[in-house]
This record gives C-alpha cells, structure tokens and sequence, in this order.
C-alpha cells in the first residue's frame, strides 16, 4: 500500500523552519533606485515586528560602488537605538533576539564592521563568499580562490577576538551563470572548508536560478550525511524560471530547517545604475532581462511553508501587507503572487457564493450537504479495468 503521510515519505522533512529576510540588503541592491533610509528602516522594523529574527540589512562595501548602502551606519545606528529597543520592548520583543547581518565581501569592509562593533552599532553577523566556480568567483571578489580563502581565515581571526559571527557563503552549487555546470562535490568540499576555518554557518546559494528540485534534494542530502548539524545550513534561491518553490520543497524534503528570501522576490546583482546615473556596481549585468530575476519570494514561501503545517514564527498576514506596502516603494508589480491573491483560507470566500443554492436543493428534496443522488449506492463500484495496471 502507498504510504500517505508526508513526513514518514521525507522523515528528514522538519515540522518547524527558520526563515531570514534579506531584503533590505539583496533585495534592494538590485533595484535602480536609492530607497531612502527611512524606508529601510521602516522595512526593517516592519519585518521584525511580523517576526522576523535573522534579517540582513545592509552591505558595508565601498559606497562609490555600491551607492545604495551609502546609509549603512544609519541604519545600523538605529536597530541598535535605544528608540528601537523601546519599540521592541512594548511588543514584547527581546532585541537580544535578533541577529542582525551585514555583507562584507572583503577585508576592508570586514575591518569597517568591527570598528562599528567598537561604536556600538555593529552588525552581529558579517558575510563572506566563494564561488565554486572562480570565474563567478574573480567576479565577485577580484581575486582568486586561493588568495580569498586565506583572506577569509584572517578576517575570521579578526570576528572571533571582535565577538562577530562570519557566515560563510558558497555559490554556484547548481550551475554558474559565466562559466556553466559545476559539481556538487564542489560545494560539499567548500562548506567543509568554510567551517574549518571558524564560519559560524554556511549559506548555500544558487545565485541565478540554476538550481532544479532533484539536485536540490541532492545537494542537501549530501550536505547533511556529511554535516548534519541543521543549524548550519541556510537555503538561499533566486528565482528566474519560477521553479524556487520545487526548489524550497526539495530543500525541505531533504532536512534543510533554514531558509532565506526577500520581500517580493526582490534581488539580483547590484545595480549598476542608481537614480539618473550610472554607477560601478559588479559590471554587467549577466541575465538577459534585469527584470525577471531575483530572490525566493518571501511572502510566497511564507505561504507555502504555512498551508503545509510547518511553523515559522511570522504573522503571515502582517507579511503580505507589507509585501503590498513594497510594490509602492519599489514603483513597480513585484514577485509575489500570495501578497495579491492572499492565502488559501479553509472557511474559503462566501462573499464569491452565488445565492439560492440553499432554496434550490430544498424545492429538488435534497438534504443539506447531500453530493449524490439519494438513489445511488453509499459506496462506488468500479470497473474491473480501472483495477489493471
């Protein structure tokens, strides 16, 4: 007989997940468009107040390249404001809850998140990246892996003795958008690697949507017969054949308890044209349409991991109002399809039912809730060829 319970098919498949939001950071950074620090911070709050407890905020980078983060001691500066914990607190939030991140793609953004630290408004966790595949990787960085690594080991020195976790960041698992197929065995090694040398954990990314649902399920399963610590492991998709979603469900099917997306399914690389002007960025873009690209959509994921009876900790609907909030701001029809359409409700939309079913069925002598003809057997019959295989 077929089995049918979900969990006992994927026993590995969690009952509870951790979902981070980074939209402030990865999704914003694609946009062409400066968001003000005002609306940062609303987003920010906003998201803390649905629930969020990872949230990524900004890029500590180079400003002349990445002139969207121009405000990052701003915000930063805020979250860790007493008017912030104040706000928290009458919502019953403990800030110590929070973690919150900042990218640091190099040693000098590295060295400028501690001296934040110092401050006192520092981020409780930085970001570093390889990428399997090192022509992605030159790209990212402007240097080789090998150079890289050794540079990761020395700004993991530099966190642990400053009290920063280093989350470290493999990419290209699933494909790589210049140079194309890479090996999953790859990115096994690197996360190895990662937690040799002290990252705290490890996101695992498929940074332009190559990933496919079997080698998703794969990749994981992989992941977790070597590393089997959940706490590890952060899922992190982008989206450009709008099959994410598989992508989530193969993720969690495997074991994977950690997720990460963006409000809207914003996301992509950083702009390389801000407001009315053109800007460095990371070079060209490499999709063939900047605006059918991006992130896990938050909002949908929420959704999706909610009507299958995983807990997540957020209030959806609070979610998908600021989803809507966030089209205003972007100027433009973002990604998500629930933050439209809303959730699938079990007492469903009677305000769409067409009247006088109630009259009709009692003129026909039907009982209420009677489906079949009262002449009808209770049980069906089926034919001896539906039987065959």
């Amino acid at each position: 007989m077929t089995e049918y319970d979900y969990w006992k098919i994927f026993p590995r498949m969690p009952k509870k997940v951790t979902i981070g939001d980074i939209t402030i950071r990865d999704g914003f950074q694609h946009l062409e468009k400066f968001i003000s620090t005002r609306a940062k911070i609303f987003y920010a709050e906003e998201l803390i107040f649905a629930g969020c407890r990872n949230i990524e905020v900004t890029n500590l980078g180079n400003p002349y390249l990445l002139p969207q983060f121009a405000d990052a001691e701003d915000v930063l500066g805020h979250l860790r404001s007493d008017l912030f914990k104040k706000r928290c607190a009458k919502k019953g939030i403990n800030t110590e809850d929070i973690c919150i991140t900042a990218v640091t793609i190099r040693e000098p953004s590295v060295d400028r998140a501690i001296k934040l630290k110092e401050k006192g408004i520092g981020p409780d966790r930085i970001l570093m990246m390889v990428s399997t595949e090192e022509e992605h990787h030159f790209a990212n960085s402007g240097t080789t892996l090998p150079v890289y690594w050794k540079e990761a080991e020395r700004c993991i020195k530099k966190c642990t003795d400053a009290g920063i976790k280093m989350c470290g960041t493999v990419s290209t698992i699933w494909g790589s958008p210049i140079a194309g197929a890479t090996e999953l065995k790859d990115a096994v090694e690197f996360t190895k690697r990662w937690l040799e040398i002290g990252a705290s954990d490890i996101e695992h990314a498929d940074h332009d949507g190559s990933a496919s649902a079997p080698d998703v399920y794969r990749y994981f399963s992989m992941i977790l017969d070597a590393i089997p610590n959940t706490d590890l492991h952060i899922a992190h998709f982008h989206e450009t054949k709008r099959v994410a979603s598989a992508s989530i469900l193969a993720a969690l099917q495997a074991g994977i308890t950690y997720f990460e997306a963006t409000l809207g399914g914003l996301g992509g690389q950083p702009a390389n044209f801000l407001d009315d002007s053109p800007v460095p960025g990371t070079g060209e873009y490499y999709y063939n349409d900047p605006r059918f690209v991006g992130l896990s959509c938050l909002e949908d994921m929420l959704v999706q991991v909610d009507e299958m009876g995983i807990e997540h900790g957020y209030d959806v609907d609070r979610m998908l109002w600021l989803g809507r909030q966030l089209e205003r701001t972007a100027g433009h029809r973002l990604r998500s399809e629930a933050a439209i359409n809303g959730r699938t409700l079990k007492e469903g939309h009677m305000k769409f039912a067409r009247p006088g079913l109630k009259k009709l069925k009692e003129k026909q002598g039907e009982k209420p809730g009677q489906l079949l003809p009262a002449e009808w057997d209770s049980e069906a019959v089926l034919p001896k060829s539906s039987q065959a295989r």
